[in-house]
């Protein structure tokens, strides 16, 4: 094995801790949501979320089959979550129906929030299992991140914060505001 150490670091592969040329983000914090198991359908965030109203839930879109809604964790603000309604864990196991409904909405998220937003990209994504880093895996869900060319700096990482220019219910209001309506 080679030994990946930088510089100046010759001979110390051995021990524990030595840097390498991976870049690590320990994050303890999320051993909460490893530790403490997942939902059942009974207390899923995603499973009560769509029989609230929308203002409540911070749901920006309802479909057949699917739903958007905020994420209460942002990483980005206008951070939006794709789930289907009904609860499963993988992908997978989605009907056609279900895939098709989370892509079509997943499309028009993203065509929203850079009307709404400006953003110059997206980071699109589903964690499948715990082990993938889904902090809720019991439960479906596609990530749509908005991303700008400017949001990533120092903050987090000296302050632990990171700063999103718009409360949750704002956010929510102007996507919701400029989602497509459909014609009957």
């Amino acid at each position: 094995m080679p030994d990946l150490a930088p510089a100046g670091a010759e001979g110390s592969a051995h021990l524990a801790g030595v840097p390498d040329e991976f870049q690590r983000l320990w994050t303890p914090h999320r051993m909460v949501y490893i530790q403490k198991g997942q939902p059942g359908a009974d207390d899923c965030p995603f499973c009560v979320a769509p029989t609230l109203s929308d203002e409540e839930a911070l749901i920006v879109a309802r479909g057949e089959h699917a739903y958007v809604l905020l994420n209460l964790f942002p990483y980005n603000s206008g951070h939006l979550l794709v789930c289907p309604y009904r609860h499963i864990p993988l992908y997978d196991e989605a009907t056609d129906e279900e895939v098709a409904e989370i892509g079509s909405l997943t499309q028009t998220a993203m065509r929203v929030v850079r009307s709404v937003s400006h953003n110059d990209g997206f980071n699109l994504g589903m964690n499948q299992g715990a082990v993938a880093g889904a902090g809720i895996a019991a439960h479906l869900h596609q990530h749509v991140v908005p991303r700008w060319a400017t949001d990533a700096n120092f903050f987090p990482i000296i302050a632990r914060t990171k700063a999103l220019p718009q409360l949750l219910g704002d956010v929510r209001a102007s996507l919701a505001a400029a989602w497509p309506r459909e014609e009957n």
